[in-house]
């Protein structure tokens, strides 16, 4: 290449870089100069849609807050009509009416919002509504902070009266009287098993079963030290100490156990007693102020506590029931005795869920049992099935016809 080919490349790139060199500094300066414009204009792009949003918010809320009056209201009037027909507070509230709003409710529920969050929020409609005139009074294994509390506000909502006692025989006998309109009452445990004294208490008592609540229960170990360094002992009641003993065998070996009447009253102790700690659930510890030393020590994570809700009547079906019997056969030692007394269960088709034989306390030896079955006493074909039952039983009782836990 000759030198004046040579001179005229050298120009041309040095005029091309030059160019390339003003266009970068002038995109630059434009990127500089164009972005205080660009995020204001990014911040009120922004802002925008945010404060359109909140408007739709608000008018859904306004819209939420009519439907809700309107439905207080129109609760109010059916609260009206009863009262004229002499009906006393407690006939206001019908669990099979409640168990089939909340069936609709999870049925239609397309989200976001879980089927547990939907149940959860009608319940708590239809118990503010309930209340309107006056509050369900409704009696419970106390004190505060037990998981038969939780129990009582997951079926009935917060806007009941709940009557902590200090037994299961006191619940039962405070319904009974009157002074409560229903009652709460743990009856099974899926890990532990049977609460023998509720089911005990249907051997003598004239109440009914009215509902069932089905509890996932979450064990913590509490008190009011940070380590498990300083625990001296651990209190709770027998139930939920044996459903933690394998965490309690690993992490706290040789520790005291005390199992006392309540995990709430565990809580107390944990509370006033140096070294003690509780096993409880959440709202134990926000009752007492204490310190969540370990979450979640139960050995089994779907560990279920079934919970009856117990009252003065029966109430009508609700299209998914459960019926409760408690029966005897006679001499339920002779071969056979069992079987020919369910016998009218399985000619019909019907369920049968879970059955308990408990001592009769009328001789040595006899037992009765306590059957639970798919299905409504006055519906078929278990109505058919009971007709039969009922002939030859020595012992025939419904303990009540009540719809199937909600579960979410």
């Amino acid at each position: 290449m000759s030198q004046k080919a040579q001179k005229n490349t050298r120009k041309k790139a040095s005029k091309k870089a030059a160019t390339s060199v003003r266009a970068k500094r002038g995109a630059a300066a434009r990127v500089v100069q164009a972005d205080p414009a660009s995020a204001q204009e990014e911040a009120t792009a922004a802002a925008q849609p945010i404060s359109a949003l909140r408007a739709r918010i608000d008018a859904i809320d306004e819209r939420i807050h009519e439907l809700l009056n309107e439905r207080a209201r129109v609760a109010r009037e059916v609260g009206a009509s009863k009262a004229a027909q002499g009906m006393h507070t407690a006939d206001f509230y019908r669990p099979e009416r409640e168990a089939q709003v909340l069936r609709k409710a999870i049925e239609r529920n397309r989200g976001p919002l879980s089927n547990a969050e939907i149940a959860r929020l009608f319940r708590e409609i239809m118990s503010a509504c309930l209340a309107q005139e006056e509050p369900l009074k409704v009696a419970f294994l106390g004190p505060e902070g037990t998981f038969s509390q939780q129990a009582v506000l997951k079926h009935f909502g917060h806007s009941v009266r709940a009557l902590p006692l200090a037994a299961i025989d006191e619940v039962f006998l405070e319904v009974q009287a009157g002074h409560a309109d229903f009652g709460v009452v743990p009856v099974e445990n899926s890990t532990e098993g049977t609460v023998n004294n509720t089911l005990d208490m249907f051997l003598s008592s004239p109440l009914k079963i009215c509902g069932e609540v089905e509890l996932r229960i979450h064990q913590h170990l509490m008190g009011r030290m940070l380590s498990l360094e300083d625990i001296r002992r651990v209190c709770s009641h027998q139930q939920s100490l044996a459903q933690c003993r394998h965490w309690l065998d690993e992490h706290l070996p040789g520790i005291e156990r005390l199992a006392v009447s309540s995990n709430a009253e565990a809580a107390r102790r944990a509370r006033d007693e140096e070294g003690t700690a509780a096993i409880a659930g959440q709202t134990a510890a926000e009752v007492y102020g204490l310190q969540i030393i370990e979450p979640q020590i139960e050995d089994r994570p779907d560990n279920t506590t079934r919970f009856l809700v117990v009252g003065r009547k029966l109430f009508e079906p609700s299209g998914q029931d459960k019926t409760t019997l408690l029966l005897s056969g006679g001499d339920t030692r002779s071969p056979g005795a069992l079987h020919r007394l369910l016998e009218p269960l399985a000619r019909h088709g019907i369920s049968m869920t879970r059955i308990e034989s408990r001592p009769s306390r009328r001789r040595k030896w006899d037992y009765v049992f306590f059957i639970d079955v798919e299905g409504h006493a006055n519906t078929a074909p278990l109505k058919e099935a009971l007709a039969e039952l009922q002939e030859q039983a020595s012992l025939f009782r419904v303990l009540g016809s009540y719809p199937c836990a909600v579960v979410v």
